[in-house]
């Protein structure tokens, strides 16, 4: 169902105190934007990593990122990010609260999303990244910098893949990793016929919910449209 504030006309109203050129710079992030590929970061503790995953996601297009907080909880630095967080959506899972990381198995499942677990490159049962498929939405799973996945994980992701690597270093930092499977993955997506692209409706709460995050005041601004509206 659509955001209420797209239904009453605030998204306009809000759009009409940006300039043309940022609207059109909006659209035009709206139109690569993706859900069809997503990625689960599974108790990611160093705020350097965790920033430079999201910078990657917001840059590639990535929309969702499933944020895993068994263990560790989920910090980010401004200076490495640079406010890439603020575009995407962080849905986060945490055991205390009764979402653990098998719900959020659970939950990709469900919704359709085929699960793939990123793994060292020296696991030698590990699929390369070249034979993975985008002909249907896709979840990759990164853990963190020390154990890496879990067991849990590993059981209920059949999928795994690996970036094949040709010197002494066993693996690469989990944000070269996720940045460079997007990479590819991201490509592949974006060149082949799959239903990649957000639906008029997803594009249409993402512009209202960025509206908001552009325009000062939005807040006070949308009060006095509907009261004014309301007359």
């Amino acid at each position: 169902m659509a955001d209420e504030g797209v239904l009453d006309g605030r998204t306009e109203y809000l759009g009409s105190f940006l300039t043309d050129s940022r609207r059109a710079g909006i659209e035009r992030v709206l139109a690569q934007r993706t859900r069809y590929l997503t990625i689960v970061l599974e108790d990611i503790y160093q705020p350097h990593n965790a920033s430079a995953v999201l910078r990657s996601c917001e840059c590639f297009g990535i929309q969702d990122v499933h944020i895993v907080e068994d263990r560790n909880a989920f910090t980010v630095s401004r200076d490495v990010v640079l406010g890439a967080a603020q575009w995407l959506d962080l849905i986060r899972y945490r055991s205390q609260e009764g979402k653990s990381v098998r719900a959020c198995c659970g939950e990709l499942r469900s919704a359709g999303y085929r699960l793939v677990a990123a793994l060292p490159g020296e696991e030698s049962d590990v699929g390369e990244l070249d034979g993975v498929s985008v002909g249907s939405p896709l979840a990759v799973f990164f853990g963190n910098e020390g154990e890496g996945l879990t067991a849990a994980v590993r059981e209920e992701v059949a999928e795994h893949i690996r970036i094949p690597m040709f010197g002494f270093t066993k693996s690469f930092n989990i944000s070269v990793s996720a940045a460079l499977i997007l990479r590819e993955l991201t490509r592949r997506m974006r060149s082949s016929p799959v239903p990649w692209q957000l639906s008029d409706e997803e594009k249409q709460s993402l512009r209202l919910k960025w509206y908001r995050r552009m325009v000062k005041g939005s807040d006070l601004l949308e009060q006095r449209y509907l009261k004014e509206r309301a007359r």
